[in-house]
């Protein structure tokens, strides 16, 4: 007899630096790997559930609103004491937290799917701005030497919004031939320095990269990052980021930027 299931909804914070990126991989230290094992063993379940997620961070990319969604047994626990889903996320943190945090578990909608149901994602790249590091911002932000010009990355950042083949800013599947398109659609970006209240940028500068899309493709967001840097320090402009755009062409463009300062911050549904 087939046991009866619920898909239930995860919301998960994780620290990127510890983990080879999301997706389960053998032999590999992964977000969804780490805690399909936990979920087994606290729910006593015969195998690893499998997780699927809205977006499939890489190694060292950080999250605080990736969701998941799993199907588990019903009832997950064989008694009533409490909601089930607080229950299982307090047992889960009591085993990953910090370095994973459920920080929401609820009996998901109807047909919900984690990555199919998703109308967007949002993601926040910090930049260090200063010529010594700090310990409090090392790891969750990449350092560059400046001064940085944020007016000009706020423009070159503009040309990015809307529909656009971002062939130049991605990694090409491997199922895409070269002249292929890679469509994806920006709906917001914006570039700010942010006020040291707390005084950990050590003298420099942090500024925060904010990009909302209805999907990005690998390295999508790095590559914009990285490309906004070059602008910061006037070697590139808005114009030839319309261009690489235009022509779908990456030669001339830098190595992406490391994947520490990139994290996951939301992703929105109906």
């Amino acid at each position: 007899m087939t046991a009866v299931q619920r898909r239930w909804r995860l919301d998960l914070a994780y620290r990127g630096q510890e983990f080879h990126g999301f997706a389960a991989q053998p032999g590999m230290a992964t977000v969804a790997g780490a805690l399909a094992d936990v979920l087994a063993m606290v729910l006593r379940l015969d195998s690893a559930p499998r997780l699927v997620c809205a977006g499939r961070t890489d190694a060292g990319v950080h999250a605080l609103g990736q969701v998941a969604h799993v199907d588990l047994p019903e009832p997950l626990f064989p008694d009533d004491r409490g909601d089930p889903g607080a229950r299982l996320a307090r047992s889960c943190n009591r085993l990953l937290a910090p370095s994973i945090v459920v920080t929401g578990c609820a009996p998901a909608p109807e047909g919900f799917d984690a990555r199919h149901s998703a109308r967007s994602r949002s993601y926040r790249y910090l930049i260090h701005d200063a010529v010594a590091g700090s310990p409090l911002l090392d790891g969750i932000a990449w350092r560059t030497t400046g001064p940085l010009d944020v007016r000009a990355m706020t423009q070159a950042a503009y040309a990015v919004l809307g529909e656009h083949d971002f062939r130049a800013f991605c990694r090409r599947p491997s199922e895409l031939g070269p002249d292929e398109p890679i469509m994806r659609r920006v709906l917001d970006v914006a570039v700010d320095a942010v006020d040291d209240t707390l005084g950990v940028t050590g003298g420099g500068r942090l500024i925060r990269v904010d990009v909302t899309a209805q999907a990005f493709c690998h390295q999508m967001v790095r590559s914009m990052v990285a490309v906004l840097v070059e602008a910061g320090r006037h070697a590139c402009s808005a114009a030839d980021v319309t261009e690489h755009l235009r022509t779908g062409e990456r030669a001339g463009l830098p190595a992406p930027a490391p994947p520490e300062g990139l994290c996951l911050l939301s992703v929105a549904y109906e």
